[in-house]
């Protein structure tokens, strides 16, 4: 038997939850439970995490959660609890799949095209940092952040599941077009591990393009890899595409912890009402099952809602209305009657190579880094300054020259990453938040971080510096970006 934690979580969580669980029992899945303590009612108690001490101790000993939605109390000044559980313990890979299903009725089905996607989110990066700041009284500025290691655990994930499963092809979607440090390494990264896995198709298209792709031909793509935010709203997407949240499975991949989790919201409105769908927090946990290495009971339980969705059994979110929707009883114990039967209009799930026994990792008794090797010839530059004043950029320029001491020299203005000053145009609306690149006069040499700090104090004594960026070189690599007009 395998230990999982169970964290039933809020609004219809319980229903569902109960309904999952009801079903593995029916199907005598070999699974032990932690009930633990998480979600909206333990913020509320005072514990800021949203999960009391001796939840996380039972999670950080099973190594497995399976929670239900949960919601994250508005306007208290509180992380999300779902952001905060995948950081935590570092869930790098968010996997969800987005299939077609008989009895699901979407504009593609109705066309004939099925669709059979897999989305791998990075999942701990990029905005959901979280990192954020009032630079002035106008201007709120988020750090953003896209690791060279972080990238790499996620696209060795995306490719070794291809390569375990079959799939022929990866795709990257990015936006390094416009963000060509951050979505540059990324889809940089991508490519350097494409490269070990020579038998899988890798290609990469800019996301935009691919959520247009997306919804016209979705046909096209089998993986798709993509940075955390970009990667949420492509999921988002997607689940559009085969009927909606209620019909997505999620899963989040540590190297130590993993999550399984339904990802639609808790709709509280009709909580208690027992017509919740429970198929989105099952097809979650038969992704569990898979990835515990209970690839039978996952293909049983699997075939079976394929073959009572073939049947037109439903609940009052979807399907034939000319049907009478079951509650979420009837829908549970309907799947249960049909546990060892198979589904006729598409392909039965079998237990493949997910077999495997699962065993529980080893955790680390120190907190990992994850380091790359160092650049060989990195140097200091210059610095960014950034400027709270309603100076005009030339009055501002004109403070800067005149403090700078050698061997420095102020490079450009920018507002709002399009360059003001010495160029630009007078069609260029400002807010009172300046980007000033001070660089140094000789582009070949470089300076210390010590004449950096003390040229900042200097130029603080008259201008308000809410914060700056080294600019640095690494070998032959410029490690900041231009402006736009630069």
């Amino acid at each position: 038997m395998i230990r999982i934690s169970v964290a039933k979580g809020d609004g219809i969580g319980p229903e569902i939850m109960d309904a999952v669980l009801q079903l593995f029992e029916a199907a005598k899945v070999p699974l032990k439970y932690d009930f633990i303590e998480m979600g909206k009612t333990y913020f509320l108690q005072g514990y800021n995490s949203g999960m009391t001490p001796s939840a996380k101790e039972s999670i950080e000993n099973n190594c497995i959660l399976f929670k239900g939605p949960m919601e994250t109390p508005k306007g208290k000044g509180m992380k999300s609890i779902n952001v905060t559980a995948r950081k935590t313990w570092s869930t790098y890979a968010n996997r969800r799949h987005f299939l077609s299903l008989k009895g699901v009725d979407t504009v593609h089905s109705k066309a004939g095209i099925p669709i059979d996607i897999t989305i791998v989110r990075e999942n701990i990066e990029d905005t959901y940092g979280g990192v954020e700041h009032m630079n002035s009284n106008d201007v709120a500025v988020c750090r953003r952040f896209i690791t060279r290691k972080g990238s790499e655990q996620v696209h060795r994930f995306a490719f070794e599941m291809a390569r375990k499963e079959g799939f022929k092809k990866v795709s990257c979607g990015h936006k390094a077009n416009i963000m060509k440090l951050t979505d540059g390494l990324f889809l940089e990264t991508f490519y350097e591990v494409a490269a070990e896995y020579p038998e899988i198709e890798a290609n990469d298209i800019i996301v935009d393009d691919l959520c247009m792709k997306l919804v016209a031909m979705p046909q096209r793509f089998e993986v798709v890899v993509l940075p955390n935010l970009q990667g949420d709203i492509v999921s988002d997407l997607c689940a559009g595409l085969v009927g909606g949240l209620g019909f997505a499975p999620s899963s989040n991949i540590g190297d130590n912890i993993c999550i399984f989790e339904a990802v639609h919201g808790t709709a509280p409105d009709i909580a208690g009402k027992n017509i919740a769908n429970p198929t989105s927090l099952l097809l979650s946990g038969i992704m569990m099952l898979r990835h515990l290495g209970l690839g039978e009971k996952a293909a049983e339980i699997e075939n079976a809602l394929l073959y009572t969705l073939e049947q037109g059994v439903h609940t009052g979110d979807f399907g034939d209305r000319s049907i009478p929707a079951s509650n979420t009883t009837e829908f549970t114990q309907a799947i249960i009657q049909n546990l060892g039967k198979k589904p006729e209009q598409s392909e039965a799930r079998v237990a493949g190579s997910e077999t495997q026994t699962w065993n529980k990792p080893a955790l680390p008794l120190v907190r990992p880094m994850m380091v790359s090797p160092r650049s060989e010839g990195e140097k200091l530059v210059g610095c960014d300054l950034m400027i709270d004043s309603e100076k005009k950029p030339e009055e501002i320029a004109d403070i800067i020259e005149r403090l700078l001491p050698d061997p420095f020299r102020l490079l450009n203005i920018s507002n709002r990453g399009t360059q003001v000053w010495p160029t630009g145009s007078i069609l260029t609306e400002c807010v009172n938040h300046h980007g000033c690149r001070i660089m140094l006069h000789n582009k070949d040499s470089e300076v210390s971080s010590q004449e950096i700090w003390a040229m900042i104090r200097t130029i603080s004594n008259e201008l308000f510096v809410t914060s700056m960026e080294m600019l640095r070189n690494f070998g032959e690599k410029q490690g900041y970006s231009l402006a736009q007009g630069q």
